[in-house]
């Protein structure tokens, strides 16, 4: 499908308002790799092995962040001030939200985020090249 034909293609607008609710609520997943955790430990001033034993948990072949049992926070996220502590060094799932494949296949998707992400669709308008070369990094 063309650029032209992309029903985004005039871009779509989003500003992070560290709201925390894209950290937070059903069970999931936060791939990580080596490298992200490693910045993530360097940010914090914390042992790698530190890092890895509280904050990661392996899922098959793959390693995810942790969260807390109940309300499915990510271990990452302020429990009061609903912000994330790792927001400089967050790993590419969250740097690329809110332009996931699965936010932006249809207007009734991104719909959807608008209703649960208070920043989606409003602030700084995305160019549809930037859309598309966040939602390459990291398929979901």
């Amino acid at each position: 499908m063309s650029d032209e034909q992309k029903w985004y293609k005039d871009g779509l607008r989003f500003t992070c308002t560290q709201c925390g609710n894209c950290c937070s609520g059903p069970e999931g997943y936060v791939w990580v790799n080596e490298e992200e955790l490693t910045k993530i430990a360097e940010f914090l001033g914390r042992p790698l092995d530190e890092i890895r034993a509280e904050h990661a948990r392996r899922v098959g072949n793959r390693v995810s962040l942790k969260e807390f049992k109940g309300s499915g926070d990510c271990t990452f996220l302020h429990p009061t001030q609903r912000n994330c502590t790792i927001y400089p060094v967050r790993p590419r799932q969250c740097r690329t939200w809110p332009f996931w494949d699965s936010n932006i296949e249809s207007p009734e998707s991104w719909q959807s985020v608008e209703q649960v992400c208070p920043g989606a669709g409003k602030g700084q308008l995305y160019p549809i090249e930037h859309i598309e070369a966040q939602a390459a990094v990291f398929h979901l």
